[in-house]
């Protein structure tokens, strides 16, 4: 891949972070619980995609992207252990809502997702500039 390749893929997985985490504003409005959790755990994997595509890391699951992470940008300091820990809860509860028989958020779990998302978001942004 060259480097405009590269530039252009980590260009495109951030605005998709951000466009997906705007989503989450309408399924709020409309009280779609289970899609909110859904939207905001891929909100963060795009950027967290991107983040790991700006180091030529390449993955090929969803564990194997929360494992790279972690190595790369955990490990190393780069990003908290509070928000990788969050991003871990995130990927649990995305799960559960998207495979889970009888399973169903209520607002106030997606509500206290949103911020720390957005931190997340926000933080891998400040890596990729």
């Amino acid at each position: 891949m060259t480097g405009k390749e590269k530039s252009e893929i980590v260009s495109y997985r951030i605005k998709n972070a951000r466009k997906t985490f705007n989503e989450i504003q309408i399924l709020v409005e409309n009280q779609m619980w289970n899609t909110g959790m859904n939207r905001l755990y891929y909100s963060c994997y795009y950027a967290v995609i991107a983040l790991l595509v700006s180091i030529d890391v390449k993955t090929l699951t969803h564990s194997g992207v929360r494992r790279m992470f972690s190595l790369h940008f955990v490990k190393t300091g780069h990003i908290s252990q509070e928000l990788s820990e969050f991003d871990s809860d995130l990927f649990d509860m995305r799960h559960s809502g998207d495979y889970g028989d009888f399973f169903d958020f209520e607002k106030e779990d997606v509500l206290s997702f949103v911020e720390p998302a957005r931190k997340l978001i926000g933080e891998i942004e400040k890596l990729l500039k």
